[in-house]
């Protein structure tokens, strides 16, 4: 009986109805991830022979850090283990990742449109990945080719003449590779390339010279392209001699004189209007070509249409300007307006009848009529109208109803407002009184002893009058005028004090008095309105002082923040006294510093944080039953004032250039890519890496940001203290400015 053999189902057509179940032979999960030579690759399923392309590279020697201890034995054998090992296995994406060989070359194409050639030679580059054996050809771009370039064949592995796929030992120069039809002759490769096939042991050949089409010899030649003849010096002689030559008898003029402009400033009286007026007009002489443009400038609310050119740029007639024709015979070069002519103080004629007045000029015509026609120009004119005066309506008189505030109110606004105080005045003349003692100028027989005392308060100008009691006088005294803002019928205006010098007579609702006598407080501010005439018992008011702090807020820090108006945690003079006069006391100069002296004690000419709670705060324990602060002293110290204003002056330095700093910060630091605009101007500017304190303030005025030459210098010296003024490195200063910006942008 003959053997029957097992039936492989897997060979039948998959066929509705013909389908046998199929017995799986291993049931394990299928594992496509390896570890080979220590690296983790994945292969295919069910290929487990099947790896990645591995190549032999150099070892690296292993290290093993000892530090400071004694090596063991373990480390000793680790060292030795790997000596005689040199190569290592690793996959090729792996070790020759990046790794690209480069190749050069050219291959001919034929041309048959045209009989002026017939190939063209298409230069080529080849570029072969190691990691994966593809390859990958690319044509260099050529201007005006007249074919597309660039990507020639993309990146895949080339397939081999012999089948399989192109290696890189296959690529040799100085040999043709044939792919896709195309014969490219190779003609050199990279220095890495050449180093690479060298390790290998097959060396490159050497660099082989590249062919040439009948296209780019004649692009060559074009670039190359010299006259048969070149011009000397002798021809160009010759040629002017016998009346031809392409001479530019401007040209030289054009080249000296370029960007030169002589400008003058000059006014047009114009009668042609109903009212007369005077306009401005900028007259600029273009060296170059000595032709003339006339401007006009505008003045604000004018009432005229914004056309500033008066005279367009050209050559002008010295006479009257016409349009000549074609046939007109050319006018000569000195028939022309010439800006050589013209000088300040002088009144030109120009486009026939138009009298310009030349008042002044810029300061490079100034120094061109120096330096090229030895002449000074004089000093400017000053032209300007006298301002009109607008009749304005005379203001009536007081009717004496309401206040006089309230009634200017109603003249000067349609709708009256409210009217303001003078806080100042009210604050610096508070309790300042002037007394005077007066009588009827014409009395009545039973009038003649009657005495009035008038006073006038300096805060808010105010007026009154009060008859004091006499005996036997028979007849009721005490308040004649109220307080209150009075009009001196003598001179139709509010009372003054000038109006009440000895001698004077005034008129207040029909009684006229005459002026006798004054008090000696109201003589002594006459002669100084804003001297403090008042004494003040600086002991008691450094008490007061103390007691009013202390109620300000309940933290003395809070009190110090309060009157420290800089917050550069000291006060100076200055801010002591805003702190006397926040609680009234309008104290001298020299009192203030008494007072500050005493809380200063360390007399350096400045209350710190520390010295302001000593002298506010009473000690928290005392040796003593009765404890009593160290008492005021009374007496002037001129050392102590100076160094005092020194310190105010050293303060306000100190604030001035902490807010240069932070400005030129705000600038540079939080405008999002505005330091980029500032470092192309500043090379605009100058190629050097050191320039002026002038040049840097120059360059943030071009990027529409100005600062005042003293600010740009405190914020170099503030960042660099040892900089030179003449010569600093921008982009450091830029950098440190960004750097410390966080540092001064706060108030502390």
């Amino acid at each position: 009986m003959a053997q029957v053999s097992p039936a492989d189902l897997k060979s039948l057509p998959n066929l509705p109805g013909y389908t046998f179940p199929e017995y799986k032979e291993n049931y394990g999960r299928p594992n496509s991830w390896n570890v080979v030579n220590g690296v983790r690759i994945e292969q295919k399923e069910g290929f487990s022979h099947d790896k990645p392309k591995f190549v032999k590279v150099s070892k690296v020697q292993d290290v093993w850090r000892s530090g400071s201890l004694p090596d063991s034995q373990t480390r000793a054998v680790f060292k030795n283990a790997g000596k005689d090992i040199q190569f290592q296995e690793l996959p090729a994406w792996d070790a020759f990742d990046r790794h690209v060989l480069r190749f050069s070359g050219y291959f001919k194409e034929s041309v048959v449109e045209t009989n002026l050639e017939n190939f063209r030679v298409r230069k080529v580059v080849i570029y072969y990945y190691l990691e994966d054996d593809t390859c990958q050809i690319q044509e260099p771009k050529q201007d005006n080719s007249g074919m597309p370039q660039g990507q020639l064949i993309r990146r895949h592995r080339f397939p081999s003449l012999e089948g399989g796929y192109l290696k890189a030992e296959d690529i040799r120069v100085g040999s043709a590779l044939q792919i896709y039809g195309r014969s490219i002759f190779v003609t050199d490769c990279d220095p890495f390339t050449r180093e690479y096939f060298e390790q290998a042991g097959v060396p490159q050949g050497p660099p082989e010279p590249e062919e040439t089409d009948p296209f780019q010899e004649t692009r060559d030649a074009m670039k190359n392209h010299a006259p048969v003849q070149p011009r000397t010096y002798e021809k160009i002689y010759r040629e002017v001699m016998l009346g031809g030559g392409h001479i530019n008898a401007d040209m030289q003029q054009f080249l000296e004189n370029d960007k030169k402009v002589l400008r003058f400033y000059a006014v047009l009286d114009d009668v042609t209007t109903p009212q007369f007026e005077r306009r401005p007009f900028t007259i600029m002489f273009f060296l170059a070509d000595d032709t003339i443009e006339i401007r006009e400038q505008y003045p604000l609310n004018c009432g005229r249409d914004n056309f500033p050119i008066f005279f367009r740029r050209g050559k002008m007639p010295m006479s009257a300007y016409k349009v000549e024709g074609p046939q007109a015979q050319a006018r000569k070069k000195n028939e022309f307006v010439h800006g050589h002519d013209f000088r300040v103080n002088m009144t030109v004629q120009l486009l026939g009848t138009n009298h310009f007045f030349l008042y002044d000029a810029d300061e490079f015509t100034r120094k061109y009529f120096i330096n090229e026609l030895g002449e000074e120009l004089q000093p400017r004119v000053d032209v300007r109208l006298p301002e009109r005066a607008v009749p304005r309506a005379k203001t009536p008189p007081y009717t004496g109803y309401g206040s006089w505030d309230d009634s200017m109110g109603s003249v000067t606004h349609l709708i009256p407002k409210l009217p303001k105080k003078d806080f100042v005045k009210l604050f610096r003349h508070e309790g300042k009184v002037l007394r005077f003692k007066a009588k009827f100028a014409n009395p009545k027989p039973e009038d003649a002893d009657r005495i009035f005392v008038m006073s006038y308060y300096l805060q808010d100008d105010t007026f009154a009058i009060h008859e004091p009691p006499q005996r036997n006088l028979g007849i009721v005294t005490g308040r004649f005028l109220e307080k209150g803002t009075h009009m001196n019928q003598v001179t139709g205006e509010l009372f003054q004090p000038n109006d009440l010098i000895p001698g004077n007579i005034v008129k207040v609702y029909n009684n006229e008095f005459l002026i006798v006598d004054m008090d000696e407080y109201s003589k002594k501010v006459f002669e100084n309105p804003d001297a403090l005439l008042r004494k003040f018992d600086l002991e008691a008011v450094l008490q007061k002082l103390r007691d009013s702090m202390r109620q300000q807020y309940p933290l003395v820090r809070d009190i110090f923040r309060r009157f420290d108006g800089d917050h550069d945690g000291v006060l100076t003079v200055a801010e002591f006294q805003q702190a006397l006069e926040k609680f009234g006391f309008q104290l001298a100069p020299e009192d203030v510093l008494k007072i500050m002296r005493h809380f200063d004690t360390r007399k350096d000419g400045q209350v710190s944080y520390n010295e302001f709670c000593d002298a506010l705060l009473d000690p928290d324990w005392t040796t003593v039953m009765l404890h009593t602060n160290h008492p005021l002293d009374d007496s002037h110290d001129h050392a102590y004032a100076e160094r005092a204003m020194v310190k105010t002056a050293e303060r306000a330095e100190t604030t001035q250039v902490r807010k240069a700093v932070r400005e030129l910060g705000d600038v540079l630091y939080k405008k999002h890519n505005f330091i980029i605009r500032v470092l192309k101007e500043m090379q605009h500017i100058t190629h050097e890496d050191h320039v002026s304190a002038e040049q840097i303030k120059d360059a943030l005025e071009q990027v529409g940001h100005s600062f005042h030459i003293e600010d740009v210098q405190r914020a170099i010296l503030y960042l660099e203290p040892e900089a030179d003024l003449s010569a600093v490195d921008y982009r450091k200063l830029f950098r440190d400015v960004v750097t410390s910006f966080h540092d001064v942008s706060a108030s502390r």
